[in-house]
């Protein structure tokens, strides 16, 4: 005869077992970690919170899907149409270069926008302005004077870099004075973009012994690559969380911006 005790057993052990069924399928069917997501968690901790499915979560209780799920994005529509999964997707490689970018390899110019405009503010609305500060860019050299966000710390990370930077011998000077700026509100040229001036946690160095693609003669349908930034500069810049532009297939060798997520940083 079967008691009641053994039918409590049974029951027990039943619910036991759709508890592990359930446990496993939302496993199986758990989305698999997006390293950009992760990436930025680390570099991001004051403003973001977790990963909660497709969502990423911010310390206000904001959610920003990181994925749109679309699978496959031709070039221009991942600059165009990016979600937060996009970001990562080319690595961004610190270090002196090992050569020319391969074609369309520009680590860090792809960028949801949403995301940045939330996180440092909108410039069309005034978002931006509330968070500027002015500092002196190698006052030693005449450098005068900079603005650029306190958000993350940018400021007090780009004074560092000065600081870094007046050490190298005075043959560099002509390569960062006069520097040709950081907060600049407009799009992106010949697109609806922003780039990260928008936000004013980018700066452009001096543009007199700089190159940027769009000034290049393309032959073959390529770009050639030309720079003639030396490393010693790009290194400090890449030391406090800035990546370069000169790491681009489309580059821009006078541009440095703060995106410690692709140097794999942890925010502090």
């Amino acid at each position: 005869m079967i008691t009641t005790r053994h039918h409590l057993r049974l029951g027990q052990a039943i619910t036991l077992l759709c508890a592990i069924t359930l446990a496993s399928e939302r496993a199986l069917a758990a989305p698999e970690p997006s390293p950009s997501a992760e990436a930025l968690l680390r570099a991001y901790p004051d403003h973001l919170s977790r990963i909660e499915g497709n969502d990423l979560v911010w310390r206000d209780g904001t959610r920003m899907p990181i994925s749109d799920g679309r699978s496959t994005k031709d070039f221009d529509t991942l600059l165009d149409h990016a979600d937060i999964d996009d970001m990562l997707l080319m690595p961004y490689r610190p270090g002196p270069p090992s050569g020319a970018p391969a074609l369309n390899e520009d680590p860090g110019r792809v960028r949801y926008e949403p995301f940045f405009s939330k996180m440092y503010g909108d410039c069309r609305k005034g978002g931006v302005t509330a968070h500027l500060r002015e500092i002196k860019w190698l006052p030693q050299w005449g450098g005068g004077t900079l603005k650029i966000t306190t958000v993350n710390g940018v400021a007090d990370r780009l004074e560092a870099v000065g600081r870094d930077l007046a050490k190298l011998p005075e043959s560099f000077k002509k390569y960062l004075v006069p520097a040709a700026g950081t907060f600049n509100c407009r799009l992106i040229a010949g697109t609806e973009r922003r780039s990260m001036h928008a936000y004013a946690a980018a700066i452009d160095i001096n543009t007199g012994f700089t190159n940027y693609w769009l000034w290049a003669k393309a032959g073959g349908g390529t770009i050639p690559y030309v720079n003639r930034i030396p490393f010693e500069i790009v290194k400090i810049f890449e030391d406090h969380g800035f990546v370069w532009g000169g790491k681009w297939y489309h580059y821009d060798t006078m541009h440095f911006e703060y995106r410690p997520e692709l140097l794999g940083r942890r925010g502090d």
